[in-house]
């Protein structure tokens, strides 16, 4: 395999390193460097974007998960989670963006630590010919809906 450099587009900052990361309802800052301000140029227009990020402070390396956090709920394999244990641990997340200044971008929903390197930022809904890829028909395991 060929090694991947990849280098961070800006960071996430949060009001306090107290925050829980967790809680969707909470508004971050995304700060992009000054360099790729002109990239941002009508990411207004969009309601929601993926945020790409490396979560630099994940330490666990087991790829085996137990849903649902009890040890007797069935591990599934780390490609079939979103926990955060993955050999590469990038995140994604789909986040509501709520305002855009500069190279600031304000969102709610992320999921990230503060100082959390960003690695790109996508817009939402993906399209392809002019038409938008959205999918209502998808499954998801029981152990998922037991949670």
């Amino acid at each position: 395999m060929n090694t991947i450099q990849i280098n961070p587009i800006g960071y996430i900052e949060r009001k306090s390193i107290e925050e829980n990361d967790k809680d969707r309802s909470l508004i971050s800052k995304i700060i992009i460097n000054e360099s790729l301000i002109k990239a941002l140029d009508g990411i207004n227009d969009f309601s929601h974007i993926y945020i790409i990020f490396w979560m630099d402070k994940i330490k666990d390396t087991s790829y085996l998960h137990h849903p649902g956090k009890t040890i007797d709920s069935k591990p599934v394999g780390i490609f079939a989670t979103r926990a955060p244990i993955h050999p590469n641990p990038i995140g994604l997340t789909l986040v509501e963006l709520i305002k855009h200044e500069a190279n600031v971008l304000w969102v709610r929903g992320l999921d990230a630590h503060d100082g959390t390197p960003v690695l790109d930022i996508k817009p939402y809904p993906d399209w392809e010919h002019g038409k938008c890829i959205l999918v209502d028909d998808f499954r998801v395991p029981n152990w998922l809906k037991k949670i």
